[in-house]
């Protein structure tokens, strides 16, 4: 079944390889303080932590060694067939990225892929569980001033 204007559009993650989040579908950035800084159907978020737009995507990471790994294990995967309705990225202040709503997070080939209704992403770019969150923000002193 092809999907039309009526049948919602799956919300998915795409991790580009050492790059940022694509998020697409129905997402909304918020700050830490609940201020909406972005409701778009395509955004690109910084995961290496060295953006100069914080939280998104502004190419740092081609000018560092920013490396993601070669794909990720997920043992909280909820096994949700078609990831739809509206999804919040909060931003905690020099910390993750708080997912609330159903997505999909995959990466760029395919190859690893899960599904879940929330979950703490790394922004920081030191995590050891790419693409989840491990508090490595708090040894490297993370900042998003």
């Amino acid at each position: 079944m092809s999907q039309n204007a009526s049948s919602p559009k799956t919300n998915k993650i795409t991790l580009r390889a050492n790059g940022p989040l694509i998020c697409e579908g129905e997402f909304q950035i918020l700050a830490a303080d609940g201020e909406i800084l972005a409701d778009d159907p395509e955004l690109y978020l910084c995961r290496c932590g060295l953006s100069k737009k914080i939280p998104f995507c502004d190419g740092s990471h081609k000018k560092v060694d920013f490396d993601d790994g070669p794909g990720f294990k997920d043992d909280r995967d909820e096994q949700i067939a078609n990831p739809s309705g509206p999804v919040t990225i909060t931003c905690r202040t020099d910390a993750m990225y708080v997912i609330k709503g159903e997505v999909r997070i995959q990466t760029e080939d395919g190859n690893f892929m899960t599904t879940r209704s929330k979950a703490a992403l790394c922004r920081c770019g030191a995590s050891g569980k790419k693409p989840f969150c491990d508090a490595s923000h708090k040894q490297t002193d993370f900042t998003t001033d």
